[in-house]
């Protein structure tokens, strides 16, 4: 049995998605920062330039320039001494042993589970954040310490598969998902992000040299949503990281958090549907899923019927494979051969509960499924 603890900041009682039923790690306890003596997660950064007494991050597509002791945007990097440094290195607030599914990836290892950690903050502002607990939090100068070696002995401990990179915006945690990534690769272990997107070119190909495999990437909106409500973001960026990854051999599948009043408009989800078709392929796997009312947003949910037209305009854009999210037992869940329609993977929540699939081809026409895909622990197979 996989057990979960959620890591959560002094006074902050746990929220959000991950359920707290247990305890992974006996962590080692972090030393606070004085000015004498640094918190252990503070390490030296990477993709740092320094510009006349500044120092620029080159992270994130941000690319903050901190005066002297200054931070950057997302609040986890800081000038000091005219050196960059993170300060959320082996900082884990959540930590879960995931289907993934969860994710989501429906085309990557199938039915199997990712140890998944989350860090601090965020470089977007999106005002519904359902990971709000732990996004829109400053990193806390002391608590529990999860180096990447514990943390891939972990992987193993807990009967998975692979590493996710996830729960707020894994670029923050550049430094400390390579040394994790480094190390599964060598155990034999996939590494994934659940990512806005938002990286440098230098930053994804970092994570791609130390064994970033896969990438579930969020694409919140048309330019003009995103710019509004995630704070002066670019969109085109997020479009031009999911597009070199992909030429690069990631895996990469899109979900849209479907939002109502911001993004689930016809126009919109017509224009999302064709980006994907057209500057990644129709084969790339979208996923359209339930917005709740979270964080400063009060939108009411969104109507499963609103996911239903979301998945018909996917389908009118050439797209071989949408999915709604949050509806257990909906066939659109569910993954059919794009040239016959033959069940191929039937899904019941996060759970694969049937798997019909030979070496990723239909087993009654043969086509190929775009994907990385195993023979599936745990299901009855066709």
């Amino acid at each position: 049995m996989c057990l979960v603890r959620r890591y959560t900041g002094a006074g902050k009682k746990p929220r959000g998605r991950t359920k707290e039923v247990g305890t992974l790690l006996k962590p080692r306890a972090a030393r606070a920062w004085s000015g004498e003596v640094e918190s252990i997660f503070v390490h030296e950064a990477l993709l740092q330039e320094a510009i006349d007494g500044k120092v620029r991050c080159n992270a994130c597509e941000r690319r903050c320039t901190l005066i002297p002791g200054g931070f950057g945007w997302c609040r986890t990097r800081q000038n000091r001494d005219g050196r960059l440094v993170t300060l959320i290195y082996g900082s884990v607030s959540s930590l879960a042993a995931n289907p993934i599914e969860k994710k989501p990836f429906y085309h990557f290892h199938p039915g199997t589970k990712a140890l998944t950690a989350g860090s601090w903050s965020c470089n977007f502002g999106c005002p519904w954040c359902q990971n709000w607990d732990i996004s829109k939090s400053p990193p806390p100068a002391k608590g529990d310490y999860v180096s990447p070696q514990h943390f891939i002995d972990l992987v193993q401990k807990n009967g998975c598969q692979g590493t996710s990179i996830s729960f707020n915006e894994p670029t923050l945690s550049l430094e400390w998902s390579i040394d994790v990534f480094r190390l599964a690769r060598q155990r034999g272990f996939y590494n994934t992000y659940v990512t806005n997107g938002y990286m440098t070119p230098e930053a994804l190909a970092l994570a791609i040299e130390s064994g970033l495999e896969a990438m579930n990437v969020d694409i919140k909106g048309d330019a003009a949503s995103v710019k509004k409500f995630c704070k002066m973001v670019d969109v085109d960026q997020v479009w031009a990281a999911a597009k070199l990854a992909r030429s690069r051999g990631v895996h990469i599948e899109i979900t849209t958090l479907v939002i109502p009043t911001v993004n689930d408009s016809d126009s919109v989800l017509h224009g999302i549907a064709e980006r994907i078709a057209g500057d990644l392929s129709r084969e790339v796997p979208w996923h359209v899923t339930s917005y709740y009312p979270a964080y400063q947003f009060t939108a009411p949910p969104t109507p499963i019927p609103t996911l239903e037209r979301a998945w018909q305009i996917g389908k009118e854009a050439g797209l071989e494979f949408v999915y709604t999210g949050d509806e257990p037992g909906h066939r659109h869940n569910n993954t059919y051969c794009p040239a016959c329609g033959t069940l191929l993977i039937r899904r019941w929540g996060f759970d694969v509960v049937e798997y019909r699939s030979d070496a990723g081809r239909c087993p009654q026409c043969g086509r190929l499924i775009p994907g990385v895909w195993d023979k599936v622990p745990n299901c009855s197979e066709g």
